[in-house]
């Protein structure tokens, strides 16, 4: 069994080993290209401030990069007995360099250790996100305009309300991921910040150039305060998992509408034969499995803050064990964020809409608000009109007038597409991945 890199002459218990590094090991391997990274930023430095020489550096350089090189290929593992992805590197650099492999932790601490590597991740991982709410956007602007003059019922208090229409329903939850990117850019701001450097929390006695490894890795600054940089863990997390559960709760509104718009009693919307599953006693069913599913998984990650918040407001500053349980639920949350987006997309490419719901004689009262404003339109005080017309309809003598004349902004007939779209392009020019991915190219000896 490898030996910890904090034990001396103790052992641990097997068992309370087995219950303290919990889930690690597997979460870690999110983190494992990040952690090389790290320590290939942390080593220039280190050299810079004479903790190493120019050979040792390039043998180090030499090891990570051949290590990052087998995490990218799927070769890496965190051995058996290995407590985390920092010791298994380091236990990987020893066997190949010997005591020249131990001197990469000299200025450092486990602790900031994975924060860095936390923040390297998440950053990676919200450009991942971005694409992903890119992709989705452009297929709803696209059906927005595709499907512009189909009229279907709007509705408040699940009652027949006025007349909206599919380029209106389409081009609502492209403008609503307009402003899930506005919160997933102020978490990235938060993200894109270099704690290394704070060691455990209080900073080192060797004389560490902070400002260096923030521009190797490519961070636009620092945490400053090298508390402050400790307190960050959870917090950081908590921040990025409200701007994913906003993303979350504007596809699974959409997910609950698409069910709804598929039923028979709707019947607005046909979703593609090959995503929806049949009934084991009911032949005719084709249910909305993936959006149901979709839904579900959206609710989940609306509750990923909490539990964040639930595992860390009650600690202090400084360091605590806790703070490893939010592993297990973050990191794979941009997985499951990124696969929903992905899938509401196919689904909402290929569905088929119903050019004819507005003629259905249920919903012809809801053009009763159009009679309403064109008799007042035409000199009848409001209130008067709304009296008359609602008589009309308590006698059953309505006749709904089928011509629909909305052209203020955002309206049936003015859906503004192009002004969402440059909105939605402004906000995701503010994202800055090149920096970061030209300080790794550097690192990694690709430039």
């Amino acid at each position: 069994m490898a030996t910890k890199l904090w034990e001396k002459s103790t052992s641990v218990d097997t068992g309370v080993e087995a219950y303290t590094v919990g889930r690690d090991r597997e979460m870690d391997l999110y983190l494992a290209p990040f952690d090389v990274l790290g320590s290939m930023a942390h080593i220039r430095m280190l050299r810079s401030i004479d903790l190493l020489t120019s050979d040792e550096l390039a043998a180090l350089t030499d090891a990570l990069r051949d290590i990052f090189n087998d995490i990218t290929a799927g070769n890496f593992i965190i051995e058996e007995g290995v407590e985390d992805v920092h010791s298994q590197v380091e236990l990987l650099l020893t066997r190949r360099l010997g005591d020249i492999g131990k001197k990469i932790h000299s200025g450092r601490s486990r602790n900031d250790q994975v924060l860095v590597d936390l923040k390297l991740f998440i950053r990676s991982r919200i450009e991942d996100l971005v694409n992903a709410v890119s992709r989705l956007f452009d297929i709803l602007l696209r059906q927005s305009e595709r499907y512009k003059d189909i009229i279907i019922p709007g509705y408040t208090h699940l009652q027949v309300a006025m007349p909206s229409s599919m380029g209106l329903w389409f081009g609502a939850y492209a403008e609503s991921l307009v402003d899930d990117l506005t919160v997933l850019r102020a978490a990235y701001e938060v993200t894109n910040r270099n704690p290394l450097g704070s060691a455990a929390g209080y900073g080192s006695s060797f004389p560490l150039d902070r400002t260096m490894t923030t521009d190797l890795l490519g961070f636009e600054s620092m945490d400053y305060n090298v508390v402050y940089a400790q307190m960050g863990r959870g917090k950081t997390e908590r921040i990025v998992a409200n701007a994913i559960a906003s993303i979350a709760a504007t596809v699974g509104k959409l997910a609950f509408d698409a069910c709804m718009f598929n039923s028979q009693n709707f019947g607005f919307i046909k979703l593609p034969d090959e995503f929806t599953t049949g009934s084991s006693i009911m032949p005719h069913k084709k249910n909305p499995d993936v959006f149901e599913l979709t839904r579900a998984k959206c609710n989940k990650l609306q509750a990923l803050p909490v539990e964040i918040t639930l595992i860390t407001n009650n600690l202090p500053s400084g360091y605590f064990r806790d703070l490893q349980l939010v592993k297990e639920s973050f990191l794979p949350a941009f997985d499951t964020i990124i696969s929903i987006l992905d899938m509401t997309g196919r689904m909402l490419a290929d569905i088929k809409v119903n050019p004819d719901v507005a003629r259905d004689p249920r919903y012809k009262f809801m053009y009763s608000v159009e009679e309403v404003n064109r008799l007042a339109a035409a000199g009848t005080p409001f209130r008067d009109a709304y009296r008359q017309v609602g008589l009309a309809i308590e006698h059953g003598d309505f006749t709904p007038d089928y011509n629909i004349h909305h052209t203020h902004e955002g309206s049936i007939g003015n859906l503004c597409n192009d002004r969402i779209r440059t909105r939605f392009d402004h906000i995701e020019s503010q994202f800055d991945f090149t920096t970061y991915h030209r300080a790794f190219n550097t690192l990694l000896g690709r430039q």
